[in-house]
């Protein structure tokens, strides 16, 4: 009885040093709650809200390269007048030190003043007025020198300046185009996870918010009070932006073969032979602003509160304007967007 006991002792402490020595399973977690899907209309609204980001950002980055590409002239221009003014001092050294040699060579004295020291009075007063002469060409040479070098040297401290803008525009650029492709992705990545039927459903949904302002803003009754006919310049802008419908949006692009919605109206206007500016929001800070009731075809038409879109109002309630990524130059309705104001080019 007693050796039962002890092997029955043994083989549980066996047993419960087995236990011990075998690894631990922790029992398996709950699966983690479903995440709650988006709607349809809400993935709508996320992709508009990020090409609308993305359509700011265009701005800035146009507005940067603009401004690049001015500095970069103007840079161009002080280096050649920098190189000029060098080249001029150099000229004036020589002519002043020529001057100078030959007053060494007559003994201090410049061959004008010898003519004063003759006795012979015709000879005098000729000698007198060429002394004259020589001593405002003189004064005349160094006073020129002198200009020259506080050209050359507000020359260089403005080239010093621009290139510094320069290169903040470049970072700008920079800045930019990496916020563009950053929400352009985003929007791209989250079309392409929809099933075919749905990205069609997305699209008609998107027709149908754009349907829904423009039968309001008719409905206002503000088309009743627009009846301005385009001018000509106004029409030859038009015949130029109808053209290119179907051509893809690009941003940063102004064409031939695809636009952002500034670089349309910009290269319209200007096959129009009347430059504006190249932004969406500078259009609207530059150009001159009228009331919406006055407005007329070739007019331009800024949306958004932060005037990141522009379309060129064409009648009839209608504009002509490059939308979005994914997306070709068309026709919409003029108020199928949020209408910030409307400017004029040829006011």
């Amino acid at each position: 009885m007693t050796r039962r006991r002890c092997a029955t002792a043994a083989i549980t402490v066996v047993c419960a040093l087995t236990v011990l020595a075998s690894p631990a399973y922790a029992a398996p977690a709950p699966p983690a709650p479903p995440r709650p899907e988006k709607s349809l209309e809400e993935v709508r609204k996320e992709i508009d809200g990020l090409y609308r980001q993305a359509a700011s950002a265009t701005d800035a980055f146009n507005l940067a390269e603009e401004r690049a590409e001015k500095q970069s002239a103007e840079i161009v221009r002080l280096a050649q007048a920098i190189v000029d003014g060098r080249a001029r001092i150099d000229d004036l050294k020589k002519r002043a030190g020529a001057a100078a040699r030959a007053q060494y060579r007559n003994g201090g004295v410049p061959d004008e003043a010898k003519f004063v020291l003759t006795d012979d009075p015709r000879r005098f007063l000729d000698g007198a007025g060429r002394l004259q002469q020589g001593q405002k060409a003189t004064r005349d040479l160094l006073g020129e020198l002198n200009r020259t070098q506080a050209d050359l040297e507000a020359y260089t401290r403005t080239a010093s300046s621009e290139w510094t803008r320069l290169e903040t525009s470049r970072v700008r650029q920079a800045k930019a185009k990496k916020e563009i492709e950053t929400k352009i992705a985003a929007a791209e990545k989250l079309e392409s996870q929809l099933e075919a039927e749905e990205r069609e459903r997305l699209l008609q949904l998107e027709q149908q918010e754009q349907t829904q302002a423009q039968t309001a803003w008719i409905g206002s009754g503000v088309l009743k009070d627009i009846a301005g006919s385009a001018s000509e310049q106004g029409r030859k802008a038009i015949e130029f932006a109808t053209a290119q419908i179907g051509k893809p949006y690009v941003w940063g692009a102004e064409g031939p073969g695809s636009y952002d919605c500034s670089g349309l109206t910009q290269r319209s206007w200007g096959s129009a032979g009347k430059a504006i500016p190249r932004t969406s929001q500078e259009q609207w800070r530059l150009l001159p602003r009228i009331d919406i009731r006055d407005m007329r075809p070739g007019d331009l038409i800024i949306y958004h509160e932060d005037a990141s879109h522009v379309g060129m109002y064409i009648g009839d309630g209608a504009i002509v304007h490059a939308p979005r990524p994914g997306r070709n130059v068309t026709i919409a309705g003029a108020g199928s967007m949020r209408i910030l104001g409307v400017v004029r080019p040829d006011k």
